[in-house]
């Protein structure tokens, strides 16, 4: 999987073609990237994980998954995925437009079936493991389209179609109705800074700022965002672009001045100092290890 895959938050990258909007990148924390920051797209996307075990996070709740699981994330869910200590894991993305699947002419499937759960009006869990109820019907159908990918024969867009609708009839199953439409709203405003972020993180930002944008007071931002990340904006906006900058350090032979500079950093040295501190070793030597990649620690 190209670097630049996951470098913003919704990511830019159309999934697939549009004529079949359905894709599979498989991806390895922490030989790919040592971490997907959270962010959002209009895909669905299914999280297989293949080796190993890692940390994925759906709309801010955080799983501990290993080899044999797998996580549903609903378009416009926030979601993440990192490294769990230092281990690794293997996974595979799977991702695609559900509209694919519902007629444009209404035939009721559409609003019976697949809009209440698209527009999260019933839910499901984000995370499925062995013995968990709709487990083992979702994974042999994640296992079978990853079997009629590998051959991609005439007419193997059919059968893969057959797979995920098969997929959502186990999700429409175990679904539930959604009550909790103060917390969707309230996500809402942290969505619109994360895109903001993800469009102009070399841009000043400031606080003032992106309350106005989340719709809350710069006090109870600060408070807000402190309590859903983890961390201060100004901590997750220095960690946003220093993860810009080590992809950028490994992805290109751009000076490690103008790196710095297209990240947001106009002073060098606070650049290579925070950059150590986050990653335990200067740019050039972050640049310089063509064998192993370092760890990304997080906070």
């Amino acid at each position: 999987m190209d670097i630049k895959e996951y470098e913003n938050y919704h990511e830019r990258k159309e999934h697939g073609v549009e004529i079949f909007p359905y894709n599979t990148y498989l991806c390895s924390i922490p030989l790919d990237f040592g971490e997907v920051p959270v962010h959002w797209h209009d895909e669905m996307e299914m999280i297989y994980i293949k080796k190993g075990r890692g940390l994925v996070s759906v709309e801010f709740q955080e799983q501990m998954v290993e080899a044999g699981e797998f996580a549903i994330v609903l378009p416009g869910q926030m979601h993440g995925i990192c490294q769990y200590e230092k281990e690794s894991m293997e996974y595979e993305n799977i991702l695609f437009r559900p509209e694919m699947l519902y007629a444009k002419k209404e035939d009721g499937t559409g609003e019976k079936y697949f809009r209440p759960l698209l527009h999260m009006k019933m839910t499901v869990p984000s995370f499925y493991r062995k013995g968990q109820k709709g487990y083992e019907e979702i994974r042999s159908c994640l296992d079978d389209c990853d079997k009629i990918s590998a051959v991609s024969g005439e007419g193997y867009e059919l059968l893969l179609k057959s797979s995920l609708f098969r997929i959502f009839h186990a999700l429409y199953m175990i679904s539930e109705k959604n009550t909790r439409h103060a917390q969707k709203t309230t996500h809402e405003g942290m969505k619109a800074v994360v895109k903001y972020v993800e469009l102009h993180y070399m841009e000043k930002l400031t606080i003032d700022d992106m309350a106005h944008l989340a719709g809350f007071s710069s006090s109870h931002f600060m408070k807000y965002f402190k309590a859903t990340m983890g961390q201060s904006f100004i901590d997750y906006l220095n960690d946003y672009r220093l993860m810009m900058a080590s992809r950028l350090l490994l992805a290109s032979t751009d000076p490690i001045l103008m790196i710095a500079q297209e990240v947001g950093y106009d002073n060098i040295s606070y650049f290579n100092r925070i950059f150590k501190r986050r990653f335990g070793v200067t740019p050039r030597e972050y640049r310089g290890n063509t064998g192993e990649k370092y760890p990304n620690h997080r906070g």
